[in-house]
């Protein structure tokens, strides 16, 4: 049952407003016992010439207690609603255990194709913790759009063409070895990348050859490009190891290289609709009228630049998915470059320009410093992985040294809280990444919704089979069996509020919420030795916690083990 319809028909009634209006303005009141919902009424004011607190007195006074509504009051501008506990919990309970996995998902998205672009590291180059948050907000976006019933379609545009890959044959061919290589993967790439540069301090021919290399490259040379194709595949073997283990899959993996044929349309279509301007030999389009520097579209060589490549990258996946919407996960420091070439593609006459949206983030910040893979300084997303997950252990030694599939839980555990740690507060946040933090049993973490729901898990393990019927739903009116109940009826809601404002911590925030609402239900309430209709009231809930939190944690790409 959706309460806040019928409170906003009710509304609609009372204040000769619509439905929608009443809807959009209910509340929640931040002091729970002055109500469950309210609506405030100071916009209008204005339109009904009466004070705010005459309207809501007025309206409280013409609406009747009566279906789920236990009691209308006004207080100053606002009109208070209490619902009837006991019909409330069995309604959200009922619904929850009904739909299972499918509570909070909806068919709202039907028929819109949504692209996403994220992730997106650069081939030859590790994978790295500066990798992770578009990797990780990608991914749950992803999920939250799907489940809403858009078309979601993930795109991984790969850095897999340019300057390094001049660098890396130089490097490979003057000091590289085969073998090694392939037994080592990107780690020896990357030794050779900073091989490259500490060479090429010293004597500078090493860039015009690494620059000639990528001409051949560019000019289809059957080697440079059989090199090239091998460096990608070693590559990629070892970003799809990380992806598996963060479960992430990705729908396209269309890098730079597969627009290298689509970007001098682009350039001639520039030329044609009068935007390219000449500068210092640079070809730009001027964008100073909008209070923003020139938008570089070639290079005084001729080069084509990054916002050509996305000019292009964006045409193309808007033929060939007509798109509702096009969001690109990236850092915030990029924010001016795709509000440039998002104007230059409004100015070339595409009004689904409009359609596109930056979505940008904070930093991982590191004791080490700042990450450049030219210096070496890195540290590899796979090694943090296995850290974390070898630090789980450590604590599951220590805590439950007989839990069974100990590796498995230790995974799950482990790379779970590295996930939900960089979704825990707002993406536009800088993230900290610590150890202890992240893997606290205790604090507001995913081990800790995950042992909650380990918890929930365990209770009903040991409640055995049971009829559900008769089931006592006023034994949960109480203030700590209530307030579970709100939170899982509000899930739905946090689900596409983070769809709407690009948020996944809303979902991550919600889960904690809920999981530290249920520990204080079960501690308040004695749950198997309660009376058989108590009991089974109070396994009902329990049920419903366990289904949301593991619902909930799937969005965001974290597992939810059975046991801890």
């Amino acid at each position: 049952m959706d309460f806040k319809l019928e409170l906003a028909d009710k509304l609609s009634k009372a204040l000769s407003i619509s439905t929608e209006e009443a809807y959009a303005g209910i509340e929640i009141p931040a002091n729970s016992e002055m109500g469950d919902y309210s609506f405030p009424c100071f916009k209008l004011a204005k339109t009904l010439r009466k004070s705010p607190n005459i309207i809501a007195k007025e309206a409280a006074e013409s609406i009747a207690s009566e279906g789920i509504i236990e009691s209308v009051e006004s207080l100053s501008a606002y009109i208070n609603f209490k619902l009837k506990k006991t019909a409330y919990v069995q309604n959200v309970i009922e619904e929850v255990l009904e739909k299972g996995a499918l509570y909070g998902s909806s068919d709202m998205g039907s028929g819109k194709n949504v692209v996403m672009d994220y992730s997106s590291p650069n081939v030859a180059k590790p994978f790295h913790v500066g990798h992770l948050r578009t990797t990780v907000i990608g991914a749950a976006l992803y999920n939250i759009y799907k489940f809403l019933g858009y078309n979601a379609i993930s795109v991984n545009h790969l850095g897999d063409w340019g300057t390094q890959f001049g660098k890396m044959i130089v490097a490979y061919k003057n000091w590289g070895n085969k073998d090694l290589v392939e037994e080592r993967g990107i780690k020896e790439l990357v030794s050779l990348y900073v091989k490259f540069h500490d060479e090429a301090d010293k004597n500078p021919v090493l860039n015009d050859e690494a620059r000639n290399w990528l001409l051949k490259m560019q000019e289809g040379d059957g080697e440079a490009l059989k090199l090239w194709k091998w460096i990608v595949e070693i590559s990629m073997k070892e970003f799809n190891a990380v992806y598996d283990r963060l479960h992430i899959q990705f729908d396209y993996f269309t890098g730079e290289s597969f627009y290298n044929d689509k970007m001098w349309p682009i350039v001639e279509e520039l030329k044609e609709k009068n935007l390219l301007v000449e500068s210092d030999g640079a070809m730009i389009v001027d964008l100073s009228e909008y209070n923003m520097p020139p938008c570089l579209i070639l290079r005084s060589d001729g080069g084509t630049l990054y916002p050509t490549r996305d000019i292009a990258a964006a045409k193309y996946r808007k033929q060939q998915f007509d798109f509702y919407k096009s969001l690109y996960i990236t850092g915030s420091e990029q924010k001016l470059h795709f509000a440039q070439w998002f104007k230059v593609l409004e100015l070339m006459g595409y009004e689904w320009a409009k359609d596109m949206d930056h979505i940008p983030y904070g930093l991982v910040n590191l004791e080490s410093g700042k990450l450049s893979t030219r210096s070496g300084n890195v540290i590899f997303m796979e090694d943090i992985l296995n850290e974390a997950v070898n630090k789980t252990k450590e604590i599951i030694e220590e805590k439950n040294p007989g839990l069974a599939n100990k590796e498995e839980v230790a995974e799950k555990i482990g790379i779970g809280a590295i996930i939900f740690n960089d979704l825990y507060n707002s993406r536009i946040k800088d993230v900290l990444f610590s150890w202890d933090r992240m893997l606290n049993f205790e604090g507001e973490t995913a081990p800790y919704v995950q042992y909650t729901h380990a918890r929930a898990g365990s209770i009903l393990e040991k409640a055995g089979d049971f009829d559900y019927s008769d089931a006592d739903y006023s034994v949960l009116t109480d203030d700590a069996s209530y307030e579970v109940a709100k939170l899982l009826y509000s899930y739905p809601d946090k689900i596409k509020e983070a769809a709407e404002r690009y948020e996944p911590y809303l979902i991550t925030r919600h889960l904690v919420d809920i999981a530290q609402a249920f520990n204080k239900f079960y501690q308040d309430n004695s749950i198997l030795n309660s009376p058989d209709a108590e009991k089974k009231a109070r396994l009902k809930l329990t049920s419903a916690v366990k289904q949301i939190i593991k619902s909930g944690l799937a969005l965001i790409n974290v597992s939810a083990p059975e046991k801890m």
